[in-house]
């Protein structure tokens, strides 16, 4: 088994870890009306997007979601969250350097030894969820789990929904597919931007994602015959049975987004073991990404 499945497999025992301990965190994560921009590089990024979506949309204050390396230095936030595995992210440590002393950070990382601890103003870590693969899984849902959690918007069923995911078959015919396209709504954009991004790291599949609605204004031209068009959360109006008189297969999200999240990963797995890959070893791509100056 590789590092990427081991580990994937492993996220509903880190879920259930990361909502248990939420409250413990309380303090130094984002409180009711704050002003909260969260941050984070490829994944964190998507994570950010799915958490900020929450967070405003739940009523408990205006929350954006940038890459780090995009954040908008003019704009005044009361916190800003990174989220970064490694710790060691230049794009994460550059932006938390720039806020140090001026704007509160709370960094969300897997690893308390590293330069993160000492850059930003508050940290949560989330050892148990680190992780030996250059391809996030456990990580990226279990830091989202905590906010989910931290907002009072995580469930036990949402564990349930995961350990369903790993143990159901994946849909017939989907892990053969040539081309595959990730939608959503809502906090669930950002998640259907990590399953795209799930598929090309480990499978180098042609693979996109979209907010569900703008999938009719031009992306829905590619689909056809050997196609998936994967909905996570639910779908738009008749939308289903538009990309079915393609002859593309429709895949419905019935469980909990962030559970849809790991049967994505499962499928990324999947397909890289059909076309010969090792998704522990994903092309051009290492565990954290270092500039050197």
């Amino acid at each position: 088994m590789t590092h990427v499945e081991t580990e994937l497999n492993s996220q509903p025992e880190c879920w259930t870890r990361a909502a248990a301990g939420a409250a413990e965190h309380r303090s130094v994560l984002p409180a009711a009306g704050e002003r909260v921009a969260i941050v984070g590089c490829g994944t964190s990024y998507f994570m950010a997007q799915a958490a900020a979506a929450l967070r405003e949309a739940s009523g408990q204050g205006e929350t954006d979601a940038f890459a780090a390396s995009e954040f908008p230095r003019g704009r005044a936030y009361d916190r800003v969250v990174a989220l970064t595995r490694s710790g060691t992210t230049t794009e994460v440590l550059d932006l938390l350097q720039e806020l140090k002393g001026r704007t509160r950070t709370t960094a969300v990382t897997a690893d308390p030894a590293t330069p993160v601890m000492s850059l930003a103003h508050d940290t949560v870590v989330l050892g148990f969820a680190d992780e030996r693969s250059v391809v996030q899984t456990r990580f990226a849902t279990t830091a989202l789990t905590l906010l989910r959690a931290h907002l009072g918007l995580h469930t036990d069923s949402v564990v349930e929904d995961a350990r369903t995911a790993l143990a159901s078959p994946l849909p017939e015919g989907l892990v053969g597919c040539a081309q595959f396209t990730f939608l959503g709504r809502g906090w669930t954009v950002g998640l259907a931007s990590e399953a795209g991004l799930k598929m090309r790291e480990a499978a180098l599949s042609w693979t996109e994602s979209y907010p569900a609605m703008e999938y009719r204004h031009g992306p829905i031209s590619i689909t056809t015959t050997g196609t998936a068009t994967w909905m996570f959360g639910e779908a738009p109006e008749g939308l289903a049975q538009q990309v079915r008189d393609t002859g593309g297969l429709w895949i419905e999200g019935t469980l909990d987004p962030l559970a849809e999240l790991v049967r994505a990963q499962r499928l990324a797995v999947a397909v890289a073991a059909a076309r010969g890959l090792d998704p522990d070893r994903p092309r051009h791509l290492t565990r954290s990404v270092i500039l050197t100056p």
